[in-house]
């Protein structure tokens, strides 16, 4: 484990202190209409950052329209700043990096969240080749974004990155993975435009990139070089048309030219094989390190629940961070466990009868015994 207890320096110089990072985790927490910080988050967000070296924030909501999940954050105007500043005041003083992470859902977004807005992606939602039954969400009534919309959502980032600034966060990252709108520009099956944005892989991602530029450009303007930036994507998506391991190749040729901080694949098993493009057979985690070839960090993540999983990742050389998520939801102590080789004492089962423990929202709780959280399994037994 001495890997993952060693320092790293980011391209822009900041150290970490370790190779853990916590991984996003979608809470519920947040108010539900104004995205203001909870009692319910305050205690989600207690102890889950000790010992990491970054902890990367849920999901925040950059506009309205955009809100994927109940409780969502928001990093949108001015008013949102207090809960910003607390949210990056409760992780700095467990001795971790705060990072925010910037998003907007797209199609996704909940209908009745929509603060009477539109439901706006790159093209109308009969033009898209998505099943129906595709997980990232409910597609009806979604419109093609207007030129003037598109220009308005790639400034929104770049201000959700400025408010982050200014309220302490040590750096954020684009959510660009998980079928969210920045995926949907990049994915030939919900990107069917044939405008400027979309036809041609290199249209399609068009939109990502003047998100990531803009952002890098705000960065600039605040004079905040220690700031970090990170950009967070999915390699495969399973559907004609959707995205191949050889377009997730071809954009990492082109966030590398980017001044990036670091790279986050997201996958539901770090040692899945791909699929569609690439090598198939071959580890996607590990086509993708290979084609990043050293010039910036990668940040691996998925199905690390186990000490033996997350053993197996650190000693992979294919990550340079390794990310957790259900593995601190059950255990706050995770970092104590690695560090003293405690691995059989990491729970993988989140027990019902001690929910003082955990800090979960009670939404959560009514999520996770419906199997509709991204949780580990509740342990087997009778709930009080």
């Amino acid at each position: 484990m001495d890997f993952l207890f060693s320092p790293y320096t980011l391209p822009n110089g900041v150290e970490i202190k370790n190779r853990l990072v916590v991984a996003p985790m979608t809470h519920w927490g947040a108010d539900v209409h104004t995205g203001v910080i909870t009692d319910a988050e305050r205690d989600f967000l207690k102890g889950r950052a000790e010992g990491f070296g970054m902890f990367i924030l849920a999901a925040t909501l950059v506009a309205r329209g955009g809100k994927s999940f109940a409780g969502e954050p928001h990093a949108i105007c001015e008013a949102d700043l207090p809960s910003l500043k607390e949210r990056a005041r409760i992780i700095h003083a467990q001795g971790a990096k705060a990072v925010l992470q910037i998003h907007h859902g797209g199609y996704t977004a909940l209908n009745d969240l929509l603060d009477g807005m539109d439901k706006i992606a790159p093209s109308d939602a009969r033009d898209m080749t998505i099943p129906e039954q595709a997980p990232q969400g409910n597609k009806a009534g979604t419109r093609a974004a207007t030129e003037e919309e598109i220009e308005g959502l790639i400034h929104a980032f770049a201000h959700a990155a400025s408010l982050a600034i200014e309220a302490g966060f040590d750096g954020v990252e684009i959510h660009g993975a998980n079928g969210y709108l920045l995926q949907q520009f990049y994915s030939g099956a919900s990107n069917r435009r044939t405008d400027k944005w979309g036809g041609t892989r290199e249209k399609r991602m068009r939109f990502p990139l003047a998100v990531l530029d803009a952002v890098l450009e705000a960065r600039k303007e605040s004079g905040r070089n220690d700031f970090i930036v990170g950009y967070r994507f999915s390699p495969e998506e399973p559907w004609d048309d959707g995205l191949t391991m050889e377009d997730t190749l071809a954009l990492i040729d082109e966030l590398k030219k980017r001044n990036l901080d670091y790279l986050h694949v997201s996958l539901h098993d770090f040692f899945a094989m791909a699929r569609r493009g690439g090598k198939p057979g071959v580890e996607r985690i590990r086509q993708i390190h290979e084609r990043i070839d050293g010039t910036v960090p990668l940040i691996g993540v998925g199905g690390l629940v186990t000490g033996e999983k997350i053993e197996q990742a650190a000693t992979s050389g294919w990550a340079e961070f390794i990310a957790v998520g259900k593995a601190v939801m059950a255990n706050k102590n995770l970092v104590i466990l690695l560090k003293e080789g405690r691995l059989d004492q990491i729970r993988t089962e989140i027990d019902p009868n001690n929910r003082e423990y955990y800090g979960f929202p009670a939404y959560l709780w009514e999520l996770e015994e419906k199997g509709l959280a991204f949780l580990p399994p509740l342990k087997k037994g009778k709930k009080n």
